[in-house]
C-alpha cells in the first residue's frame, strides 16, 4: 500500500496531471477499449485523490475492503484509458490489487482490527499466502522463459549496458563483451527462472534472497521503473514463514512493543479450515470456491502471456501488447527515421507531419494497433488545418536487438482506410527480416573497424521500396556501400542515377536529397559511413584551446596568448571585442563540467534526489488542492487561477 501510495505521484501521473488531460487539448489518445475517455481535469484530480486515499488505506488496513476497490476501479480505467503507459510492473500493480481486494490482508497491525476484535490478529487462509506467491513465481519464471529467446540467450537484448558502473567489478576480471553476455543475459536468465523456486524451499530461501535482492537493487538503478523494485523487493516476505513479523517486533524493547502490533500468537479465524482436532464441520461452500478461484487464477496467468495467438492484431515484430507477457528488456529499439505524410484527398497536396504530432508519446511508433488509432486521429483532427479528407502514411524505421534499421509497416498504404482487427494478421505490417539476423556479428565487426569520427547506420530495404534521405551538409564525408542485393541511388538535385551491387559504393553529396531504390528480387543490405566534419572540426578547436591553456599556466607557451583568447585563463573579456564563439563554447563546457563535478558527491546526489522527489510531492497536492477547490467552490478568475499554478510549480 505504501508502494501503490508513492507511485501514485510519480509513474501514475499525479504530478504532471494537467500537461497529460488539460481541458480542451489537442491530443490522440490510445485506450484499450475505444469508448474510454478523460474526465475533465478537475475530475481526473478528484480520481487520483481517490486513488491515492485508497492506497493509504490498504497501507493501513483501514476500510480495507473499500479501500481496495477504491485504489483498484480508478487504476485499471487508468491503466485501460492509455495503452502508451502499458508496462509489466503497471500490469503486477493492478493484479495485486486484484488480489488484495479478495485477500484477507487486515488481520494483523491493521486499523480495522482495532475496531473489529474478530479481525485482530487472526489466522489468514491458505490460499491467500498461495495466491500471491503463485503471482510472484509467475513473475520471475515466465520472464525467465521468455529469455529464452535466441536474442537474449545471444547477448543482442542489452548489448550496452555492460558500460554501466555497476557493472564495474565484473570488468575487472573479464570483458565488456563477456561481461554482457555472462553477467546481465547469462545471470538475468538463471535468476528469473531459478528465483521463484529458490525462493519457495526453505534450504535455499536464504541465498535466493541474497541474489534477489540485489538483482532488485542493481534494477533500480539501471531502469526507470518506478516503484518496481521496491515492490519485488516487498514480496520477498511472502515466501518467509508467515510468522517472521511477529518474531522481529518481539525482538523490539519493551517500551516499543506497546505501540506495535501484538506478538501473541493469532487467533482462530472462521475463514480458516483447521484439519485434525481443529476441525470444526467440514469444508464450506466459500472455502471450496476460494480453491476453485485460485486454480483457475493461476491457469490464466500462465495461459495469459502466451494467447497472442488469439489477439493477433496486437502482434508486431514482439507478440501482444507490452505489459503482460513478462517479457521485460528483452527486445531492445532504436529509430532512426520516421516520417508522417499526409495527402488532402481533394487536391492531392502533401504535406509533413513532425513525428509524434498532437501526441504525448512515442509508444504508437511501435504498435499497428496505435497507429491504426493515431491515423484515425489524425484524420479527424486535420480538417481543422484545412486538410480535407486526410490520408495518412507512415514510413518508420527501427532496428530491433541490433539488427539492421528496416521498415515496420508499408509507407504505401493510406492507414486511415487500411483494415485492422484484434483477432487477425495487420496485412501492412512488414515482417521482421530474420533471416538477416546472423549479419549482427558481421555489423559488430564493422563498427570496430571505424575510427572515433566515423559512424554506421545498417539498412534493409523491401524490394520495390526506396529510401528518401537527405544529406546534412556538416556531414562532409558521407558515403553508402551496398552489402547484399542492388539498388539505384538517385540523386535528385543531379537528376543521376548509379547502380550499386554487392561491394560496391559512392560518395553522397552534402545537402541534398538522394534516394535508395531497392531493385533486386530479394531485400538490399546497405550501410551509411559518414563523418560529421563540422562537429570534429569544432572538437579540434576545442582540443587546440585546452591544450593552449595547459602549456600557458606551465609556462612552456612562449608566444603571447591574443587578446580574444585571454577569457581561458578565467580574465574577464575585453572591452569592445565580440567574444569568439568558439571560445565561448570551451567556457561553458567548463562551467558545465566543474558543475558536473562539484555535484558528482553521493551527498550532492542524495541532495538532488530528495529535491526532485519534494517538488514532485508538493506540485501533485497543491494541484490536487486547487482542483478539489475548484470542484467545491467552483473556479476563480483565470488571473487568481495562473497565480495559484505558478505558485504549484514553483521550485
Amino acid at each position: 500500500g505504501l508502494l501503490m501510495a508513492l507511485d501514485v505521484p510519480q509513474e501514475r501521473g499525479l504530478g504532471h496531471l494537467d500537461q497529460r488531460y488539460l481541458d480542451g487539448l489537442e491530443v490522440c489518445r490510445f485506450p484499450l477499449l475505444p469508448f474510454l475517455q478523460p474526465l475533465p481535469l478537475d475530475w481526473m484530480y478528484l480520481l487520483y485523490t481517490i486513488m491515492f486515499l485508497g492506497a493509504l488505506g490498504i497501507m493501513l488496513g483501514c476500510c480495507y475492503r473499500l479501500s481496495c476497490v477504491a485504489f483498484l476501479c480508478p487504476y485499471w480505467y487508468l491503466l485501460l484509458l492509455d495503452k502508451t503507459s502499458w508496462n509489466n510492473h503497471s500490469y503486477l500493480y493492478g493484479l495485486l490489487g486484484f488480489q488484495l481486494a479478495l485477500l484477507g490482508a487486515d488481520r494483523y497491525g491493521s486499523v480495522d482490527g482495532l475496531f473489529r476484535p474478530q479481525k485482530r490478529n487472526a489466522h489468514i487462509p491458505l490460499w491467500n499466502y498461495a495466491l500471491l506467491r503463485a503471482q510472484v513465481f509467475i513473475v520471475y519464471f515466465i520472464a525467465g522463459l521468455k529469455k529464452l529467446d535466441a536474442d537474449w540467450v545471444g547477448g543482442f537484448s542489452m548489448g550496452t549496458l555492460a558500460r554501466h558502473w555497476l557493472f564495474a567489478p565484473f570488468r575487472l576480471v573479464m570483458s565488456e563483451e563477456l561481461t554482457s553476455r555472462l553477467v546481465v543475459h547469462g545471470g538475468g536468465l538463471v535468476l528469473d527462472l531459478s528465483a521463484g523456486f529458490l525462493l519457495f524451499f526453505d534450504a535455499t530461501r536464504p541465498l535466493a534472497l541474497v541474489f534477489v535482492t540485489y538483482f532488485h537493487c542493481m534494477n533500480s538503478q539501471l531502469f526507470s521503473i518506478g516503484m518496481f523494485s521496491y515492490t519485488m523487493l516487498a514480496t520477498n516476505g511472502l515466501f518467509c514463514h508467515p510468522e517472521w513479523p511477529r518474531g522481529l517486533l518481539a525482538r523490539c524493547p519493551p517500551w516499543l512493543q506497546r505501540w506495535l502490533p501484538s506478538t501473541k500468537p493469532p487467533q482462530p479465524s472462521p475463514d480458516c479450515h483447521y484439519g485434525g482436532q481443529r476441525a470444526q464441520g467440514g469444508i464450506r461452500p466459500r472455502q471450496h470456491l476460494a480453491a476453485a478461484f485460485t486454480i483457475l487464477y493461476v491457469l490464466e496467468q500462465l495461459f495469459l502471456p502466451y494467447s497472442h495467438f488469439i489477439t493477433q492484431g496486437y502482434n508486431n515484430w514482439t507478440n501482444g501488447l507490452y505489459g503482460y507477457s513478462w517479457d521485460m528488456m528483452v527486445h531492445s529499439r532504436f529509430h532512426q527515421h520516421v516520417k508522417i505524410t499526409y495527402r488532402d484527398g481533394l487536391t492531392g497536396e502533401v504535406g509533413y507531419l513532425k513525428p509524434g504530432a498532437f501526441t504525448q508519446s512515442r509508444r504508437w511508433r511501435d504498435h499497428a494497433d496505435m497507429l491504426k488509432q493515431y491515423s484515425a486521429c489524425l484524420s479527424k483532427l486535420l480538417p481543422r488545418y484545412n486538410v480535407t479528407q486526410p490520408q495518412i502514411y507512415f514510413d518508420i524505421w527501427v532496428s530491433i536487438n541490433e539488427r539492421f534499421q528496416q521498415r515496420l509497416v508499408d509507407p504505401r498504404v493510406d492507414l486511415v482506410r487500411a483494415p485492422w482487427s484484434p483477432w487477425t494478421p495487420t496485412p501492412w505490417l512488414l515482417p521482421l527480416l530474420v533471416d538477416l539476423s546472423p549479419w549482427r556479428q558481421r555489423l559488430q565487426e564493422l563498427e570496430m573497424q571505424l575510427d572515433g569520427h566515423t559512424d554506421a547506420v545498417f539498412i534493409a530495404d523491401f524490394p520495390g521500396l526506396h529510401l528518401e534521405n537527405f544529406v546534412s551538409e556538416d556531414l562532409g564525408n558521407t558515403s553508402l556501400r551496398v552489402l547484399r542485393g542492388k539498388v539505384v541511388v538517385e540523386l535528385v538535385e543531379q537528376q543521376q542515377n548509379h547502380s550499386l551491387q554487392e561491394g560496391e559504393g559512392m560518395q553522397l553529396p552534402p545537402g541534398q536529397y538522394h534516394k535508395v531504390h531497392t531493385v533486386s528480387p530479394e531485400p538490399s543490405c546497405y550501410m551509411y559511413l559518414y563523418v560529421n566534419t563540422t562537429a570534429l572540426e569544432l572538437e579540434r578547436n576545442l582540443t587546440r584551446l585546452r591544450e593552449l591553456r595547459e602549456r600557458v599556466r606551465n609556462g612552456t607557451e612562449q608566444s603571447p596568448l591574443p587578446p580574444e583568447l585571454r577569457p581561458i585563463l578565467g580574465e574577464a573579456p575585453p572591452t569592445g571585442i565580440p567574444l569568439d564563439p568558439v571560445v565561448s563554447l570551451f567556457l561553458r563546457r567548463e562551467q558545465r563540467e566543474q558543475q558536473r563535478k562539484r555535484e558528482s558527491s553521493l551527498a550532492q546526489r542524495l541532495r538532488r534526489f530528495l529535491r526532485r522527489k519534494f517538488f514532485i510531492f508538493r506540485r501533485s497536492a497543491l494541484m490536487t488542492l486547487i482542483a478539489l477547490r475548484n470542484l467545491a467552490l467552483g473556479r476563480p478568475s483565470p488571473e487568481r487561477l495562473a497565480q495559484e499554478v505558478t505558485f504549484a510549480n514553483w521550485r
